[in-house]
């Protein structure tokens, strides 16, 4: 379905590819498709970057993208925060040994400021430019925060966009989620600062679809009409 649609790649978060890598491959390749990166846990990329970067070269994946600190682990100061960028930092320079990228997908904690006015954010991909960015731009948007000024801001260090819309808040349909170009943020006003970031692809992205195919689609329309 997503090949027909015009998809060229998938971005698997667990339990995808967790219990047989190899046999993901073959589906992945059965349907045309491509593993360009995969969501993975930070505890992975701490505890067993070994098996994470067999499980990245088992599906041809170039860039390993931890996506989440549990919200029971958060510690909100600058230190905590640093202590992960550190953590990513690790985990890139041993992924690269192997000819991988890691990089930070955000969602809206780390565009909420601490104590001391500064955010996590920007600890987190401040402790070595060798941590790439995954930019979500619905979260970013649920923060409060302007995707446009993230854009520009890390537009070095961002390898893939997500182009994930959301809903006014206050809504609970598909928590709040909807295909791209079916919410609120502005895709139009955003392609130019796109087109400034080291970006090589685009990703669709819903927590909670209860028509997939349909977020797919339309989501895929709208990106083809802004010329991406």
């Amino acid at each position: 379905m997503l090949k027909s649609l015009g998809y060229d790649a998938i971005e698997p978060w667990l339990p995808a590819y967790e219990t047989d890598p190899a046999l993901f491959r073959r589906q992945i390749d059965d349907a045309g498709l491509a593993c360009f990166g995969f969501h993975m846990p930070l505890k992975g990329l701490v505890a067993e970057p070994d098996r994470f970067i067999e499980i990245a070269q088992t599906l041809g994946a170039a860039c390993m993208i931890p996506p989440f600190v549990p919200k029971e682990e958060r510690i909100d100061t600058a230190d905590y925060w640093k202590g992960i960028g550190e953590q990513l930092a690790t985990g890139a320079e041993r992924a690269a040994r192997h000819g991988l990228k890691v990089a930070w997908h955000n969602h809206d904690f780390e565009y909420v400021p601490l104590a001391d006015g500064s955010r996590p954010i920007d600890h987190i991909l401040g402790a070595g430019n060798e941590v790439l960015f995954e930019i979500d731009c619905g979260w970013i948007t649920r923060a409060g925060a302007e995707p446009a000024a993230e854009l520009e801001r890390y537009a070095d260090r961002i390898i893939a966009i997500q182009t994930k819309d959301t809903a006014p808040p206050g809504t609970t349909v598909d928590d709040g989620w909807v295909a791209t170009g079916d919410g609120i943020i502005d895709w139009a006003a955003l392609v130019p600062y796109f087109r400034k970031t080291r970006a090589d692809h685009i990703v669709t992205e819903h927590d909670n679809p209860s028509d997939w195919q349909r977020f797919a689609k339309r989501s895929i329309d709208h990106i083809r009409s802004l010329g991406l």
